[in-house]
């Protein structure tokens, strides 16, 4: 072989590996370069982008998202390429984009050999990109873009978008992409396949103070103008259906441009699970047509519904079915099952009567929603046909899912979920508050058991909302390509795609970070007694944590392309500077009503800080709604999420109530410790700080504040050398918290206790006890948890030993929950398992420092009962005791419930006595699969009141 016949084997050989690359699955590696090489097609270069060629004979969506590559691919390039129709290509590189059998240069290159697209025929939504040397006569190079059906190709073009970097996020988050002077796709054929979930889509809700004011303002409501944006949004996530904005609004009636375009654009419309036969409930209460009750007012109610239905007509819809209470509220407790089957089938009859086709054609669901659930589990039935469209709690969790043994259904199982509320216990509607894994977690338990025809979350406002919903709608595409183990590359990934490789890895922990502190109570709970403010450094460290993603994130957003601040504002730097400035308020507020109690003179310079932060979130929205992108969003932060006194969000925002102190003019020292609420004017045998150990090596803090008006001098000294502190003299005008350390390399072995007296004015002594934990360890225990104060606390994914099933293993879930992750088995359907023997469970090392009674706490994830309301079971033993069988969600009422979804934890407990100190073994015991495990709390007497539990107590190894 010469060496010009050796280049040409290499070339074709390089031709062929990329012509396989991504052969098959959703994208995620580029096949776009910036750089021209052997066999690669020119999108664009040196000013000229390649011809778009498509057909008139396909569908108008296909031709209106061609538009949107021609933009975007401008917005790139700065060339705009041209769309011709219709017309054989004649230019040396082309881009041929069309639908299965509406493409006549399609139905060529398929005739010639040059790619083949059978694998695409009866394919729902599936699409190929493919490079093809030498198409056509004259022509060298064609990049085919082709789609099993219309939703298919613009998936496929909206794919060549995303790809060359422009965001679906890019007029919604105002996310702009890098300009490129070159564009080139890499020879290659990628198959996408097929979505999961065939029906993936988005519910606008709760639309008001804010984006339904900001609609209004910008285009006089949700008129087509409005939808237009959010149905190219959809797709550009490849989504497909919608549920519109209802409060007030009628997406048909208000402007008959709205389902036309819906339908175009390819977008299935449904309506809620409360608005039968595609009416909306704005139609109704405007009517005034009586009462919404069939048993009194049903042919009204028919002929309502058959005017959906007439006006549906053959557009892609998927039809709501039975009937809940006028305005999304319960059915009445008489309400009887028979009725409810008998409005189904006479709302069937209509639909039958008006479309005259097959009703099992027809695509129809029922919301399993709330009491409708009751129904459900008492027998109600509907025919196979409609989709069983199963519901969270409105918080997250799963309520429900089919029996592995249940009969498969034609119409399937659906889930509709929730990334905002308005309702019981409280109103969740400003920020996002949902750390994907939770969102993973749960919608992997839905897909698990069988629910996989239409996926559907309420996002509120959506905008607010936009990493969640990226995440839902790519989940949906393809569950089988994130799980717990890269589910964080996805957010990287994700802020890649809005913000370049630069800071993705640092924005990506900014977000995880920042949701699930807002997922440990959302803000709308906040209160100022929510964290301890004198335990465990709770209040401080969670302030601190905020505080502390803000500096991260400013420093980005000084650094970051001058084009991507107003995006990086909206998706990153603004929630973090709200929900900092908002944590650190309640805490504020908390520590003026603190200070109060105990006279301190620092108590108004509470007040007023809490004036300054609350003036501080009136800022940072009013610079959203008023300056950000030139006033683009304004209303968009109109959301009240301050002065809640019950579920229902106030009319306006209140100021948290502060005290003022009218002080004396004479100088009294107080003194105040970590961990009590307590104050002191002199000497007390309770003025204890905290236990000093050698393990953890701790540091405490003694507060001295005046409770006058005058300064005062003081001074803290002990008897011991070994005892140090921050400062030992000095003078007060209103505190000083003073810092005790221990200096470990001089201080005696053994437990001791020794006095620190501060003195203050007049003469005046307190005395203030430190306890000091230096015993001799057992060096030859195994490694283990270490009790300290009366207690053990563990994160569970630092377990000693995992004991795994034949095919069951423990796994843990990285930001899960409220402190560091969360450990549950997998897979979610197994089958229940007793515990005992080296059946699956977790063991924990613990050396405990006495013989006693222990509670031990488990911190769980708020799953509910999903398999048919039996409850799930778990089971703890200590050492080889019989295991303690606890069902998690025994007797959970209305009330209990709100608490587990106000605190995003349950706390279950078990009893247990001890007989010995030293090494002991807790276990914890898998029965039923779909729990997840936040946190270990082991209490001997010594937890202290917080709201997130102790810290993570000393694990000391065996090498120690």
């Amino acid at each position: 072989m010469n060496s010009k016949s050796l280049g040409s084997y290499w070339q074709l050989l390089f031709f062929f590996l990329f012509s396989t690359y991504c052969t098959r699955g959703h994208a995620q590696d580029s096949y776009i370069t910036f750089e021209k090489k052997s066999g690669s097609f020119t999108l664009s270069s040196s000013g000229k982008s390649s011809p778009i060629y498509a057909s008139n004979s396909d569908f108008p969506g296909v031709l209106r998202a061609l538009k949107d590559l021609k933009k975007d691919i401008e917005l790139v390039s700065n060339t705009e390429p041209r769309l011709i129709t219709d017309r054989n290509p004649v230019e040396r590189e082309v881009v041929i984009v069309g639908t299965f059998g509406k493409n006549a240069l399609i139905d060529q290159l398929v005739k010639s050999n040059k790619i083949d697209v059978s694998i695409l025929k009866g394919k729902w939504e599936d699409f190929l990109i493919q490079t093809v040397e030498k198409p056509f006569e004259g022509v060298d190079r064609a990049l085919v873009i082709v789609g099993s059906d219309k939703r298919g190709t613009i998936f496929g073009i909206y794919d060549l978008s995303k790809q060359i970097g422009v965001s679906p996020w890019y007029w919604w988050a105002d996310v702009a992409p890098r300009k490129q002077k070159n564009l080139f796709v890499m020879p290659m054929r990628f198959l996408s396949g097929e979505p999961v979930v065939k029906y993936r889509g988005i519910f606008i809700n709760d639309e008001e103070p804010s984006l339904g004011r900001w609609a209004v303002e910008k285009y006089g409501g949700f008129n087509h103008e409005f939808y237009e944006k959010v149905f190219e949004l959809i797709l550009r996530m490849k989504g497909n259906y919608l549920w519109p904005a209802m409060w007030w609004a009628s997406f048909n009636s208000d402007d008959p441009l709205n389902p036309q375009l819906a339908d175009e654009y390819g977008i299935v419309m449904g309506t809620t699970h409360h608005e039968p036969l595609m009416r909306a409930h704005a139609e109704w209460k405007k009517l005034k047509a009586g009462d919404w009750n069939y048993e009194t007012n049903a042919a009204t109610l028919q002929k309502f519904w058959r005017e959906g239905i007439e006006r549906m007509g053959s557009r892609e819809s998927i039809v709501t079915v039975a009937m809940r209470g006028d305005g999304d509220m319960a059915m009445s407790q008489e309400t009887k099952t028979a009725l409810l089957e008998k409005i189904v089938k006479d709302q069937r009859d209509i639909i039958q009567d008006v479309t005259k086709g097959d009703i099992t054609k027809i695509p129809q669901l029922w919301a399993i929603y709330k009491e409708v659930q009751d129904y459900y589990d008492k027998g109600m039935r509907v025919p196979d046909d409609v989709t069983l469209l199963f519901c969270d709690d409105n918080w997250g969790n799963v309520r429900k899912v089919p029996g592995l043994n249940d009969k498969p259904r034609q119409g399937g199982y659906g889930m509709y979920y929730h990334f905002d509320y308005v309702g019981d216990p409280r109103n969740y509607k400003w920020l996002n508050t949902n750390p994907i894994i939770k969102t993973w977690e749960q919608m992997h338990l839905a897909y698990s058991y069988g629910i996989d025809r239409i996926w559907i979350v309420n996002v509120g406002d959506l905008k607010p909302m936009e990493f969640p919903i990226s995440f839902f709608l790519d989940y949906a595409w393809n569950p089988g390509k994130w799980n717990q183990n890269n589910i964080n590359d996805y957010t990287r990934q994700w802020a890649a795609q809005q913000f370049g490789n630069e800071f993705a890895s640092d924005i990506a922990s900014i977000i995880s970070g920042y949701t699930k502190f807002n997922g440990r109570r959302k803000p709308e709970l906040l209160t100022p007694e929510t964290y301890s403010l004198v335990n465990y450094n709770e209040a401080e460290e969670v302030v601190g944590d905020y505080r502390h993603l803000e500096k991260k994130a400013e420093t980005i957003y000084e650094k970051i392309r001058p084009e991507l601040k107003d995006a990086f504002y909206q998706l990153v730097l603004f929630p973090v500077k709200a929900c900092a400035n908002l944590n650190d308020l309640y805490v504020t507020v908390g520590r003026n009503k603190l200070y109060a109690t105990q006279g301190r003179a620092s108590t108004n310079d509470f007040a007023e800080r809490s004036k300054s932060l609350y003036q501080k979130d009136v800022e940072l929205s009013s610079y959203y709604n008023n300056t950000l992108a030139n006033g683009k969003w304004h209303n968009m932060m109109n959301q009240i999420h301050i002065g809640y006194t019950y579920w229902q969000d106030p009319k306006e925002s209140v100021m948290p109530q502060t005290t003022i102190l009218e002080l004396p003019p004479a100088a009294e020292m107080g003194i105040a410790i970590e961990g009590s609420e307590k104050f002191w004017l002199t000497t007390s045998a309770d003025a204890i700080l905290p236990v000093f150990d050698a393990n953890k090596k701790p540091s405490r803090y003694i507060d001295i504040f005046n409770r006058g008006r005058a300064p005062f001098d003081f001074s803290v000294s002990t008897v011991v050398p070994w005892l140090k502190f921050s400062k030992t003299k000095g003078a007060i005008e209103k505190e000083q918290r003073i810092i005790v350390t221990v200096d470990w390399s001089t201080v005696p072995t053994g437990l001791i206790q020794t006095p620190i007296t501060i003195a203050g004015e007049n003469g005046k002594q307190i005395i203030v006890l430190a306890k000091i934990d230096n015993a001799v360890a057992d060096k030859s225990s195994e490694s283990c948890f270490i009790e300290t104060e009366g207690c053990i606390s563990i994160e569970p994914e630092h377990f000693s030993r995992s004991v795994n099933g034949k095919t069951i293993t423990w796994q843990r879930l990285p930001d899960y929950g409220r402190t560091l992750s969360g450990i549950t088995s997998f897979p979610v359907t197994a089958p229940s398992q007793e515990p005992g023997g080296e059946n699956p469970h977790l063991e924990y090392n613990l050396f405990l420092a006495d013989t006693a009674s222990l509670i031990v706490q488990l911190y769980m994830g708020t799953t509910l009962a999903f398999n048919a309301n039996q409850g799930l079971r778990l089971a703890v033993s200590i050492d080889d005791e019989s295991p303690q069988i606890i069902n998690v969600n025994k007797n959970e009422t209305p009330k209990s419930w709100a608490k587990v979804v106000e605190d995003n934890a349950r706390l279950i407990s078990t009893k247990h006595k001890i007989a010995s100190k030293g090494k002991h073994i807790l276990k914890y015991w898998l029965i039923d699969p779909g729990i997840v495990l936040q946190k270990i709390v082991i209490d001997a007497g010594g937890v202290r009141p917080s709201y997130l539990g102790p810290p993570e107590s000393y694990f000391r190894k065996t090498s120690e």
